[in-house]
């Protein structure tokens, strides 16, 4: 078994399950006034940090060509107040759906080149690089998690559970 292997099918797992929240989504719940962070702006959170991570450092990091500047986050980060998330337009399905697509391939071509032992390559987060596609997968699932609930609680929709994806 090659851990390299595994890290591939965990995220296409996640991903998969993250793409079935976001085409079962009803228009209505999408950007839904009643949430302070939206449906999609969670979407997109945990896509964006999914392909940042998915690189071997930050300064090899491309943002998505869509990408609006703050959007990625959910809030101001206490070291940097002034960059809260100023989410005016929200992107479509469409468009998160395609980053998706972006991120999956992402995936497979670099944890294709993984090396487990490896620093993380992101100095906030000093341990290796195997742990960092744990942790990595793990914050993409809770967010996954986190609109299946809304979707289940306000639309009874489910999203069918993925625990591995190998080609």
């Amino acid at each position: 078994m090659d851990v390299r292997d595994v890290v591939r099918s965990q995220y296409s797992a996640a991903l998969e399950m993250l793409r079935q929240a976001l085409s079962k989504c009803p228009d209505a719940l999408w950007d839904a006034d009643a949430d302070p962070v939206r449906f999609w702006q969670i979407a997109y959170h945990a896509l964006f940090y999914t392909h940042l991570y998915l690189q071997s450092t930050l300064g090899d990091f491309r943002a998505w060509a869509k990408h609006r500047d703050t959007y990625e986050s959910l809030g101001a980060p206490p070291a940097a107040p002034e960059r809260h998330a100023q989410a005016r337009a929200p992107y479509s399905r469409e468009e998160l759906l395609e980053y998706l697509a972006i991120c999956q391939q992402q995936a497979d071509e670099q944890t294709a080149r993984l090396d487990p032992a490896a620093e993380s390559g992101f100095h906030w987060l000093p341990f290796s690089k195997l742990e960092l596609q744990m942790y990595s997968i793990r914050h993409l699932q809770h967010h996954t998690a986190e609109l299946m609930e809304r979707l289940g609680a306000r639309a009874h929709i489910e999203v069918d559970w993925v625990g591995s994806k190998r080609d």
